[in-house]
């Protein structure tokens, strides 16, 4: 009896310490709350359970922007020419190898030119026939005059032997104009290039026979320089021919499989819009002495129609699609992450030109997923601006024109 009693005594003794604890504990808390300047016990709860987010920023540029035009160009030579005979005949000699770069004027091939070779040497017989009777026609109007000014003969037969004279000289004359014909068709069985470029593959050889006009010999492609044709949807046709008026725009060609970046220059808008597609096509002129650049290829085309001046500049993967539209996170004061609405003005690669973010401004860049308006970031030097650096020289390269 006394044993129980004195455990139910205990029990009720711990309970009361375990309350009066309780109790003190609250007030204390309570009045460390309300002490001036502490925070709420909400915020104070958040920062002892969020950790400052580790991001990496660059700084907002301030400087002139390039705008451009983006499509799928196919390279096309400006000059292709199918080398055919002019006359029907046999090749003697084939002078030129496939893959040969050739001059303009240059001698291809030797056809078989015997019988022009016949026609041109009868028709200077036949001119030096006629030029012997010619001489004797002159040499009968000279004895003719001297008679008839010794009264011996008569005007009349002056001027018949006149008319003979001129007859014969106009025999003459025709016959130099058939051996001008006749050394043109023996011109035809020397064959030469059209133009300077690049053979193609040749399709005969010495012995074969071959026919005017018909059969093509070789094809010759001019590669230097060399045309880009792609289209622009109707909307920016009015900016294709501004630059085009000022000079020719500035236009880069990317090789998707050696990253190759070439400079051209806009050279033609055509003259209407496809009614099918809605777009025109246009073609710029490249240098291409390095031969990067070859016929059929496809390759990505970027065209600079005008360039912004001094606007902010900051990478497009900075630029967040939000609920209420765009936003960027810029680090203010203390490290706090704040969320600033932004207006995307024009985006190309991976920079944009935004308003609403001053220069300077350090702009989040990697772990912005992380991060709530008012967040702390610690910031993580070096990575965001060597990648701010990275997409600023790709963009500088595309821009910039090749050596």
């Amino acid at each position: 009896m006394n044993k129980a009693l004195f455990a139910g005594i205990g029990v009720a003794a711990v309970a009361v310490a375990a309350v009066f604890f309780y109790s003190t504990e609250r007030v204390v808390s309570a009045g460390a709350a309300n002490a001036p300047g502490a925070p709420s016990p909400a915020l104070a709860a958040v920062a002892t359970r969020e950790p400052p987010v580790s991001v990496t920023a660059v700084k907002a540029q301030k400087r002139d922007f390039d705008v451009q035009l983006e499509a799928i160009g196919t390279v096309t030579s400006a000059n292709s020419v199918d080398v055919r005979p002019q006359v029907s005949s046999v090749i003697t000699r084939v002078l030129v190898r496939e893959g040969q770069f050739v001059k303009a004027g240059e001698l291809l091939f030797t056809l078989d030119t015997r019988t022009d070779e016949t026609n041109v040497a009868k028709a200077q017989a036949q001119l030096a026939r006629d030029q012997a009777t010619l001489a004797d026609a002159q040499r009968q109007l000279a004895r003719s005059r001297d008679l008839f000014a010794q009264k011996f003969l008569s005007q009349a037969a002056v001027d018949t032997t006149l008319s003979q004279v001129e007859a014969q000289n106009a025999v003459v004359v025709a016959d130099k104009v058939a051996i001008d014909a006749a050394r043109v068709g023996l011109s035809y069985g020397r064959i030469t290039a059209p133009g300077a470029g690049r053979a193609g593959a040749i399709n005969v050889f010495a012995g074969s026979s071959v026919q005017a006009n018909t059969t093509t010999l070789v094809t010759i492609t001019q590669l230097d320089p060399i045309l880009v044709s792609f289209n622009l949807p109707q909307r920016n046709v009015g900016d294709a021919l501004q630059s085009l008026h000022a000079g020719g725009g500035k236009v880069t060609a990317l090789l998707p499989e050696s990253k190759a970046m070439l400079s051209g220059k806009l050279q033609f808008v055509d003259s209407a819009v496809d009614a099918g597609s809605g777009t025109v096509k246009v073609k710029a002129v490249f240098d291409n002495r390095d031969q990067a650049l070859w016929p059929g290829a496809f390759v990505n085309v970027r065209m600079t129609v005008r360039t912004l001046k001094d606007v902010v500049v900051v990478p497009q993967a900075a630029v967040l699609e939000g609920p209420r539209g765009r936003v960027a996170f810029v680090i203010e004061a203390g490290n706090k992450a704040v969320a600033r609405p932004v207006e995307l003005l024009q985006a190309v690669g991976a920079d944009a030109v935004v308003s609403g973010v001053n220069p300077g401004e350090r702009v989040i860049l990697d772990g912005r997923q992380n991060i709530r308006p008012g967040a702390t970031v610690v910031e993580r030097a070096g990575d965001g601006n060597r990648r701010a650096a990275a997409a600023s020289g790709a963009a500088s390269a595309s821009a910039a024109p090749q050596p």
